[in-house]
């Protein structure tokens, strides 16, 4: 059974990309262009969540470091790894706020994502 990746990504054109990529590597790839997905964490089950702090559905009221801290500080969710993805600068402060196990700086190299999923799942 291969490896699920949930990717929460609100650019479409990054989000197609990654999960190309992805399912090249044989990971099965879940994708959204919103959080509302993380409603049905349980039943998806993720080895990995990869998700863009600045999703557009959100404005300012919440973005990717605070669903990040929630699914940190909930027993159920913990365990799963999660990597923020920014272009923002001060992108290595936001996921340790967020309590991310990893960040990506936009753009990436695909093969830096790669060995970053491959690194949290074996």
């Amino acid at each position: 059974m291969a490896q699920k990746i949930l990717i929460i990504e609100d650019d479409k054109d990054i989000r197609d990309t990654i999960v190309y990529i992805l399912e090249e590597e044989k990971y099965e790839v879940v994708s959204s262009g919103d959080s509302k997905i993380l409603k049905s964490i349980n039943d998806l089950n993720p080895d990995i969540i990869l998700m863009d702090n600045w999703l557009t559905e959100w404005k300012s009221d919440a973005n990717g470091q605070q669903l990040s801290k929630e699914l940190k500080s909930n027993p159920a969710t913990k365990h799963i790894p999660i990597i923020i993805i920014s272009a923002v600068s001060n992108i290595k402060e936001i996921a340790e706020a967020g309590l991310a196990d990893a960040y990506l700086k936009k753009p990436f190299d695909m093969d830096e994502l790669v060995k970053m999923v491959k690194k949290f799942i074996k």
